[in-house]
């Protein structure tokens, strides 16, 4: 594995960093993305606490599945551990991004799945987004992070939510994460996930009542999704 191997994914995770800050889903240091190598079991991530207005790409860190950090002197995001956990749990996920983006956060400070309302949604998620409850005090006291990435994959398993149709999770009193195939693509589901978040907002400000038929959310997903879809170009 060599150096250039490395920095190809460094330099891979540190555009998906900087463009959540583009798209303005993260001020401050509020947010982290990475990339993950499944064939060799290395992720590149967001270092700790270092602004984005100072952040290189040679900054970015790269670390094993057990945690262990290869080839840096800075420390990998704080997050780090609930990354590795939803890599291995979603074995098609290889990347994730962790938002606090203002829509999204206000569903999970206030403890409330988005609704899947309308078209919009239903092309990016396959139903409600949903909010995880609050993690137990001893798991928050013991293993905060590596906890949080256990809980978001024992939920997505226990609900038989297939990962790959529900991209992403709020968690309560905290934000978002998204995921998908590639880094890209988990940054395009935090975007779509953001104004998910806002469009419901309002939907349901002007009528609290809304019911999206689920055969017009079938058919939107599918069109996009699955052996079946037949969106764009082939």
């Amino acid at each position: 594995m060599g150096t250039g191997y490395l920095d190809q994914l460094r330099q891979e995770a540190f555009e998906i960093n900087m463009a959540i800050v583009r798209e303005r889903l993260v001020i401050l240091t509020w947010g982290n993305a990475s990339s993950f190598d499944r064939a060799n079991g290395i992720l590149a991530i967001k270092p700790s606490g270092v602004s984005y207005s100072l952040l290189k790409w040679q900054d970015m860190v790269i670390v094993d599945l057990d945690g262990n950090v290869i080839d840096s002197k800075l420390k990998p995001s704080s997050d780090t551990l609930t990354h590795l956990e939803i890599y291995k749990g979603f074995i098609s996920v290889c990347g994730i991004v962790h938002t606090h983006s203002p829509w999204a956060t206000i569903w999970a400070q206030a403890c409330r799945s988005i609704p899947i309302l309308g078209t919009t949604h239903a092309d990016h998620f396959n139903g409600d987004v949903p909010c995880l409850p609050y993690l137990e005090k001893d798991k928050v006291e013991s293993a905060y992070e590596k906890e949080t990435g256990i809980q978001i994959v024992e939920f997505f398993k226990e609900k038989k939510i297939e990962p790959t149709h529900i991209p992403g999770c709020l968690l309560s009193g905290h934000a978002s994460f998204t995921w998908g195939e590639t880094s890209n693509k988990a940054f395009e589901n935090a975007i779509a996930l953001e104004s998910c978040a806002q469009m419901a907002y309002y939907s349901i400000s002007l009528n609290s009542k809304i019911e999206f038929p689920y055969y017009i959310q079938k058919k939107h997903f599918s069109r996009k999704h699955g052996s079946n879809a037949y969106y764009g170009q082939s």
